[in-house]
């Protein structure tokens, strides 16, 4: 099922053909810096699962993101629960993604968060939509800023699940754009 699409990029559900790519995207220790551990084949293939019945049963998740001239995947993009009791209410959106090394540099994470925003604030009407990450992370918040997303320092936090044992990836940075501010662009 497609979700939304570009001119470069299709954004829709995960297809067993994708595996290898969220497998190796998973267990890259370069896309996976800024978290506590890569992941193995089989909980790539966990996550997969849990990932596309989201997007079946809801419509959000994190979409795999195919490149329109080939059909090859390149990771994913997405807006989902933030589902972190306790940091924020329950209901809050966020915006996320994942990209193989080999596509990076080349905007296709900043045009398909454009669109999931569109679509978020336009068809969906969502209040808010965050994004959050590690605060050495300067990619993802470089992302963050060109799609228009504010730091908002007051909602900054210590990731829940990260283990004290790497307490270089507790600190995250939070940026948040609203509806109010999406029309006002």
């Amino acid at each position: 099922m497609i979700i939304s699409g570009t001119q470069r990029l299709i954004l829709r559900d995960w297809k067993d053909s994708d595996r290898d790519l969220f497998r190796e995207v998973n267990a890259d220790p370069d896309v996976m810096e800024f978290f506590p551990h890569t992941r193995s084949h089989a909980e790539s293939d966990a996550t997969m699962e849990r990932v596309n019945d989201m997007i079946h049963a809801s419509g959000y998740g994190f979409y795999a993101m195919e490149l329109r001239e080939t059909g090859e995947p390149l990771g994913f993009c997405g807006i989902a629960p933030a589902n972190l009791e306790g940091i924020f209410p329950a209901g809050t959106m966020e915006i996320g993604w994942r990209l193989a090394t080999r596509y990076w540099g080349q905007g296709y994470v900043t045009e398909a968060a454009k669109a999931l925003l569109s679509m978020a604030f336009d068809e969906k009407k969502l209040p808010e939509i965050v994004s959050f990450a590690v605060q050495d992370n300067l990619r993802s918040i470089a992302v963050m800023k060109r799609i228009g997303l504010i730091r908002d320092a007051a909602r900054d936090f210590q990731h829940p699940r990260v283990p004290d044992t790497q307490a270089h990836l507790k600190q995250h940075v939070t940026y948040a754009l609203t509806l109010e501010r999406w029309k006002g662009n």
